[in-house]
């Protein structure tokens, strides 16, 4: 499967362009080259997709929970089929090694077949009532028409969670995906499509961000909103819904905090935590960022982290053997770019990296900085590059201060071989997810999300399914 000449709209169960014609150009961030180009949705195709949401609610809604699932997981079958293709696609237009990208499509797949599983067990309760002929039963309903706005950092990985979650619980959805990164989306929707979903249920647009969210999320036909993104952005929309009396889930922005104390196993955190670093270039909502790290280990571990880091190749994700690929457009490259700059001229120690490589595709070296004031804008604003921030503490009051200083709350970590430390990290730690002595995140069983500048919401396990459902109290008096 090479990449699509023209990405298309779906809508009311139909491939097509734009009715302006109008399209975006899709950019490889490994050469800069066009890849092809993407619709851009205005307000004629909104309304379109709209009418057809709605269509594909009262179709959805009543379909069985039993047939949901069937349907659902003949989807998840078609994307383990075309995985691999799926994955070209994916690192063509974003830019992670491929491996990652085949890792990403195969995880949805089974995120999809998880969420099929759990649509079937919305259950209600019996409640107890107070007289013997009354009877008090609560249901769930599915909400309404879901309106999704998802990232570039992953194509599949984002929008998989939210059309999922949506699906099971009944609803129908128009998901507005990445400019940069329209490819690979489409060809998840496409799974979904090919596999029977109705039309209408699902509809797929790409375009101007503001002009679609500020279309779709007060329009009377949507009903809730799930937004994964920047901080800034998930403000206006969380604001724009309070307006509107909608229900929204948001996954912000995170900084998040890695506590490694003395008696940890030094060289065994420092490798997973560097591997887990480069990952996506960086690019990931919980890469670990501020490490915080007992002094006494501190040499040790900047030292092994750094030697790791050196060792990573990087290069086009297509060609094998790359582990990290470029950013995925300029503009990515450029605020990581300042943002070392910045710290460096601040006082923070270059320990490896810290330059663009090449001139041709936006790489940049895996870099790893030390000792950077807190007072440094990139300790206070999240990254989202190839970049470590390593900064030695007195212990783990010093290291739990430091963790909790920031608004943002998504991810954090943590390294001891002590229950004791571990306990007291679990009730301190201000954050929506933690992992102790490994990467335990991002499984579909699981919570995913944050509190506090990070967002609300959960886009994993079970509690999921409720930003999709309202809970109907019925009661009901037998009359003699």
């Amino acid at each position: 499967m090479s990449y699509p000449e023209n990405v298309l709209l779906h809508i009311d169960g139909k491939w097509r362009p734009s009715a302006s014609g109008k399209t975006i150009p899709v950019i490889n961030p490994a050469n800069e080259g066009i890849l092809g180009h993407v619709a851009h949705a205005d307000v004629a195709d909104l309304d379109e997709a709209l009418a057809a949401v709605g269509k594909g609610f009262a179709i959805w809604s009543k379909t069985a929970a039993f047939d949901r699932y069937k349907l659902m997981r003949n989807a998840a079958d078609l994307v383990r089929q075309r995985a691999n293709e799926i994955a070209r696609i994916m690192t063509a237009e974003q830019g992670k090694a491929l491996v990652e990208a085949q890792m990403e499509t195969l995880s949805a797949a089974d995120l999809i077949d998880w969420f099929a599983e759990e649509g079937r067990r919305t259950y209600g309760r019996s409640i107890p009532a107070r007289a013997a002929n009354i009877g008090q039963v609560s249901y769930k309903e599915p909400i309404g028409p879901v309106a999704a706005f998802t990232p570039w950092n992953f194509p599949i990985g984002q929008v998989v969670r939210k059309l999922s979650a949506a699906l099971a619980s009944g609803c129908s959805i128009i998901v507005k995906a990445a400019e940069d990164t329209p490819g690979s989306p489409a060809e998840l929707i496409r799974a979904f499509v090919d596999a029977g979903i109705p039309a209408g249920v699902i509809n797929l647009v790409y375009g101007n961000p503001a002009q679609i969210s500020g279309h779709l999320v007060p329009h009377q036909t949507v009903r809730t909103i799930s937004f994964t993104g920047s901080t800034a952005v998930g403000k206006q929309l969380a604001a724009l819904c309070g307006q509107h009396m909608k229900r929204s889930t948001m996954e912000l922005g995170g900084h998040a905090p890695v506590i490694v104390l003395k008696d940890a196993p030094v060289q065994q955190a420092a490798e997973l935590m560097a591997r887990s670093k480069y990952r996506n270039a960086g690019q990931v909502c919980v890469s670990p960022t501020r490490f915080l790290i007992e002094e006494d280990i501190y040499d040790e571990f900047v030292d092994r982290f750094s030697s790791v880091a050196k060792t990573i190749k990087v290069g086009d994700g297509l060609v094998e053997g790359t582990v990290m690929g470029p950013v995925v457009n300029e503009r990515r490259l450029q605020s990581v770019s300042t943002l070392v700059q910045e710290a460096v001229q601040s006082g923070a120690k270059l320990v490896t990296g810290g330059k663009r490589i090449g001139n041709s595709g936006y790489f940049y070296e895996p870099t790893v900085l030390s000792n950077a004031p807190v007072s440094a804008r990139i300790m206070n604003d999240e990254p989202f590059g190839p970049v470590a921030l390593m900064m030695p503490v007195s212990g783990l009051d010093a290291a739990l201060d430091e963790a909790n200083r920031l608004d943002y709350g998504l991810g954090a970590f943590g390294f001891t071989r002590s229950a004791e430390s571990a306990a007291k990290m679990s009730r301190n730690i201000r954050s929506g997810m933690l992992s102790i002595n490994h990467f335990g995140l991002a499984l579909p069983e699981v919570p995913f999300g944050g509190i506090n500048d990070s967002g609300y919401g959960t886009e994993g396990g079970a509690d999921a399914l409720e930003a999709y459902l309202n809970t109907k109290f019925v009661t009901h008096m037998q009359i003699e």
